[in-house]
């Protein structure tokens, strides 16, 4: 698994509220990613602490549909899913970035959707305490060629954001971006992810202060 914490160029204090980013992108430094980066910028910018999450590299096998995390609210494969977990409850804040494939999230992100699956068992099956809402967004990157744009990505991350219970500030959407580097010349889909990073930051922070 792959989760870096970024400089913020402050003093690490535990007032900051921490953002993590949920990069979806089974390759590196395309545009989601780089989307992702402008958004942490932001963020650590309006002081939060940053974090970068890549489903890539996080270790997991697909769910099994066994159902097991129904009874114990644990899911039963050994691979790397207990960091996953431990990096997603440590969140303040979380941000999820990816290119959409055939409108809809790319198979290294679904694996780490379907995985979340305890969550929901927890609350909705064991009727476990669910934990503070937290804030979050997600920024999207699509080519201009598939008619069926962004719906059915959005929805699938909207729902596992919701058992994570993550209220979405909003969802950015970059369409026409085919090769890797085509969001370096968008300024202002940068500008607004950074802006975006920055809003969910401040109201990480917000929350926290009212608890």
């Amino acid at each position: 698994m792959s989760a870096n914490a970024h400089d913020t160029g402050q003093a690490p204090q535990t007032a900051q509220p921490l953002v993590l980013g949920i990069a979806g992108s089974p390759r590196r430094g395309g545009n989601s990613d780089t989307l992702l980066k402008a958004a942490l910028e932001g963020a650590a910018i309006a002081g939060a602490r940053t974090q970068t999450l890549v489903a890539a590299d996080a270790g997991l096998a697909p769910c099994r549909g066994c159902n097991d995390c129904s009874e114990t609210g644990e899911c039963i494969l050994a691979d790397g899913w207990q960091d996953v977990f431990a990096t997603l409850d440590s969140a303040d804040a979380i941000v999820v970035a990816s290119p959409v494939y055939f409108a809809t999230v790319p198979a290294t992100l679904k694996i780490l959707y379907d995985r979340m699956q305890p969550y929901w068992a927890r609350t909705h099956v064991l009727d476990r305490p669910r934990p503070p809402r937290r804030p979050g967004a997600v920024l999207l990157a699509r080519s201009g060629g598939d008619p069926y744009g962004f719906e059915a990505a959005e929805a699938t991350t909207r729902s596992v954001m919701a058992v994570l219970g993550v209220d979405v500030l909003d969802v950015m959407k970059a369409s026409g971006v085919d090769a890797p580097g085509d969001i370096a010349h968008r300024l202002h889909a940068l500008e607004g992810a950074r802006i975006l990073g920055s809003a969910v930051a401040l109201e990480a922070a917000r929350r926290r202060q009212a608890e």
